[in-house]
């Protein structure tokens, strides 16, 4: 047989539980958001958290068309994006107005 084991004398007649030794952490209130505007990083915004913006990235000049997602108040990059080097750029910027063309025939 298990030998008893001995209880803590308690002013209370209810068994409410062990007590908590490590009370869970205050939650701090949310920051305000900080979304980023063209001023501050040179980016522009095309809507639901997509931006483009012109950085360097190993060296690089990219222009990188990315959607970002909202985390602890600040806006991150996310996975989905397409960073294009200058040279990309420069032959999409050619492709434009036909893209403009088919876009207007299937619209």
């Amino acid at each position: 047989m298990p030998k008893n084991k001995k209880r803590s004398s308690s002013s209370s007649d209810s068994d409410s539980g062990p007590d908590d030794r490590n009370p869970p952490a205050k939650k701090l209130a949310a920051a305000p958001s900080k979304k980023k505007t063209k001023d501050e990083d040179e980016g522009f915004h095309l809507g639901n958290n997509r931006f483009v913006k012109v950085r360097e990235f190993r060296g690089k000049v990219m222009v990188d068309i990315r959607e970002f997602y909202e985390k602890d108040g600040e806006l991150l990059p996310g996975k989905k994006g397409i960073a294009l080097s200058a040279t990309q750029w420069k032959k999409f910027k050619d492709m434009v107005n036909d893209i403009d063309e088919k876009l207007t025939e299937v619209a």
